[in-house]
């Protein structure tokens, strides 16, 4: 099988069995997500969603979060995973977006990752999420779930891993293609015990052709 024919398999599959696949952040505008992404390093979906409304309620704006201290958005979200550094993240993002962007978020990826908290993951998940650009975000479940299924090969980091799937995935479903990668590493190729026996892309996985040979 050649590795285009086995990403147009997989994404078959995907655009099939998981055509409306998106974020489990809860948001409701471009502000929100982006405090939700930032808090979501090293920390579930879950554990955001529980800290985000009231965070958002009581600082809706960038304009709003930019006159708060540190030390106050510590208490919001103090149940998250370092949660002094994303307090600092969070007034300075909210800062910058103030100060260098009238407190409208950029869609540009380098652009977005001048603001604190916000890395190449982080900003592409903006780009895509909000604003439909084909920038392909990153994270562990994406990284292993294409090595496993084999749409990569020896990646190194990230970056090499982006650069690669960007490469074959359409433009117009990269956005959508993030989401099936991370839900599917999430909830079925699962990094210590991959749940082979319910997924529908062994037939296609590099990985589980792998392991039926041992």
């Amino acid at each position: 099988m050649t590795k285009k024919e086995r990403y147009e398999k997989i994404i078959s599959w995907f655009e099939q069995n998981q055509p409306d696949a998106e974020t489990e952040l809860t948001y409701s505008d471009p502000f929100s997500l982006l405090v939700a992404v930032i808090l979501s390093a090293q920390c579930t979906d879950k554990r955001v969603n529980m800290i985000t409304p009231k965070l958002i309620h009581d600082y809706p704006t960038a304009e709003a979060m930019a006159s708060a201290e540190p030390e106050t958005i510590y208490e919001y979200i103090k149940s998250c995973s370092f949660p002094n550094n994303k307090a600092k993240h969070l007034v300075g993002m909210a800062k910058k977006l103030v100060n260098d962007f009238n407190g409208i978020i950029p869609s540009d990826v380098d652009d977005l990752q001048k603001l604190p908290g916000v890395g190449r993951k982080t900003a592409n998940v903006i780009a895509s999420v909000i604003f439909g650009l084909p920038a392909m975000a990153v994270d562990t479940h994406v990284f292993r779930v294409s090595e496993r299924l084999g749409l990569t090969t020896n990646s190194k980091n990230p970056l090499q891993t982006e650069k690669e799937l960007v490469k074959h995935i359409p433009d117009k479903l990269i956005p959508k293609a993030h989401h099936w990668l991370i839900l599917h590493g999430r909830y079925t190729c699962t990094a210590r015990k991959p749940k082979c026996d319910i997924c529908g892309l062994t037939e296609w996985c590099k990985w589980y052709a792998n392991r039926a040979k041992e």
